[in-house]
């Protein structure tokens, strides 16, 4: 089936595509994304991310391209016209195209293109298993609360994680972790406290992360959220991060020390569940 997606107010062939090469988001990063992932072809959290997408755009001084109701109705037809029904939906607005310069005109035009992606998202093996994350000193800007493009940081950290046998990444910084590098990371301690960071401009304010914290609230979990050592982590009794496109992943491995018993806790898989349940409804975790 030939993917369709959205290109500057038009659906077309992905092969028939274009950006002009004086896009703000090729030459400068420019620009900021979002990810919506889609279970049973419906949006999770969307609205989360939606809130993200214009807080990190007015936070670049960039106009929303669509109002927002504009955007959602983007997102549901790519999903309708791709026939999705698991994987995401990627949104990226640029501040526009003009001649390469630092500065800009007050008037561009923000440059808006999305796509649906196909993937396996809920039963992978990964979400069964839990992966192993690297630890690595934190390369990126200083404002991580604002979501851009520019992520080379993030690609050369998993590349280096993966070929020394590693799933991902938790960054570190004066001695705490600060995230994932395509997610928020989480600790639960022997006493059944989760434990995450508190948002600052330090870390990006994750949707998943978001819908976690009102689970926990919810169902009555005990929560802190403050920073927290590699030491700590590789101490805890459960580790996992939250992602949109990887919900609530086990972390069984932390450097070269299992967290555990080197399994998916307990808690953690209560968490699986009651996120699956609370986006998709009772039995949809399986469970």
């Amino acid at each position: 089936m030939e993917r369709i997606v959205y290109c500057e107010g038009a659906y077309v062939p992905e092969e028939e595509a274009r950006l002009g090469i004086f896009n703000r988001g090729t030459l400068f990063g420019d620009a900021i994304y979002e990810v919506t992932v889609v279970l049973d072809g419906r949006m999770i959290d969307n609205g989360l991310h939606l809130d993200r997408l214009e807080r990190s755009l007015t936070a670049l001084g960039i106009p929303m391209p669509l109002p927002r109701a504009g955007i959602e109705a983007v997102q549901h037809t790519l999903i309708a016209r791709n026939a999705l029904t698991e994987g995401t939906v990627y949104l990226q607005v640029s501040r526009g195209e003009a001649d390469r310069d630092f500065l800009y005109r007050a008037d561009l035009r923000p440059s808006f293109f999305a796509f649906t992606q196909r993937k396996a998202i809920r039963d992978t093996p990964a979400q069964q298993q839990g992966i192993s994350v690297a630890l690595m000193a934190d390369p990126r800007w200083v404002q991580r609360d604002i979501k851009t493009t520019m992520l080379v940081g993030q690609v050369l950290a998993k590349r280096d994680a993966r070929a020394d046998g590693f799933a991902d990444v938790w960054f570190v910084e004066d001695g705490l972790v600060t995230e994932g590098a395509s997610s928020t990371a989480f600790i639960i301690t022997h006493d059944g406290t989760i434990v995450t960071r508190p948002n600052s401009r330090a870390i990006l304010a994750g949707c998943t992360r978001q819908a976690v914290l009102g689970l926990c609230a919810r169902h009555g979990l005990v929560l802190e959220e403050r920073g927290f050592t590699p030491d700590e982590a590789i101490a805890a009794a459960e580790a996992f991060q939250t992602g949109a496109s990887s919900l609530v992943m086990p972390v069984v491995r932390i450097g070269a020390a299992s967290i555990g018993d080197g399994a998916p806790g307990p808690m953690t898989r209560r968490l699986q569940h009651y996120y699956l349940e609370a986006a998709l409804g009772p039995g949809a975790s399986g469970s």
